[in-house]
């Protein structure tokens, strides 16, 4: 019986021992070495470091403007590829932002006008974005506007009767 608990043990732990050891596979084929890059940093094509289109500005500063004022700045667009560039969406960053954009294709050489909408009622610091994708272009374009919206000055209400001022709003004859 103690042979046989010793031959037992042996094979359990030869099993365990077998388990733990990799399977021997066929070598692999060596990867070839890899080439170095061509030094195409100098010459690369103008299609990647040219999107295509360019902005005359990509930031507009509404600066410091009273409550109420006029809500419109404008960015221009032109199309400095070979063939027509369409806008996809133009998306402000919440409600408070509204851009207007052709919706037509824009021809090789043709400049567009996104306008672009801040609910100057709103009054304090903003920063906000309008982000622009184009058909056939993953890579979309943010343009950024800020200022501060001044609030009115405080309207002095008229005085009323029996304030101590003297003045009941009431006609004075001399």
């Amino acid at each position: 019986m103690k042979k046989f608990g010793f031959l037992f043990i042996s094979v359990l732990f030869c099993g365990a021992l077998a388990a733990q050891t990799p399977a021997k596979t066929t070598p692999a084929a060596k990867p070839a070495p890899a080439k170095p890059a061509p030094a195409a940093t100098t010459n690369a094509p103008a299609a990647q470091t040219d999107p295509g289109y360019k902005f005359d500005k990509l930031d507009h500063d509404y600066g410091t403007i009273a409550k109420g004022a006029e809500p419109y700045c404008e960015f221009r667009l032109t199309n400095t590829g070979k063939t027509p560039l369409v806008i996809a969406s133009a998306v402000g960053s919440c409600g408070c932002t509204v851009p207007e954009y052709p919706k037509e294709p824009i021809a090789p050489g043709q400049t567009v006008i996104i306008k672009v909408r801040y609910d100057t009622q709103r009054i304090g610091h903003f920063e906000k974005q309008v982000t622009v994708t184009f058909a056939g272009i993953a890579q979309p374009t943010y343009l950024k506007i800020h200022g501060t919206v001044e609030a009115p000055p405080a309207e002095q209400p008229f005085p009323a009767p029996g304030n101590g001022t003297g003045n009941t709003g009431a006609p004075v004859n001399n």
